[in-house]
């Protein structure tokens, strides 16, 4: 089985805003601060090499992370 280049919480986090919520929406489902969610997507974007969120989540569908 292929790892992911995501850690779980990564994961957890893009999975949200695929579905659409808001970082506000995420950071309360999961407890944690609204800048931690900043700083999770940010940290994906980097790894990623991408410009934007949307072209973050593009990426990941590319490397088969999610499917739409």
């Amino acid at each position: 089985m292929a790892s992911s280049i995501l850690t779980e919480r990564e994961k957890e986090i893009f999975g949200y805003l695929i579905s659409d919520y808001t970082t506000r929406d995420i950071s309360r489902r999961l407890g944690i601060s609204e800048k931690t969610v900043r700083n999770h997507i940010s940290n994906v974007i980097q790894k990623l090499g991408a410009s934007s969120r949307s072209g973050a989540v593009i990426e990941l569908i590319k490397l088969n992370e999610f499917s739409i």
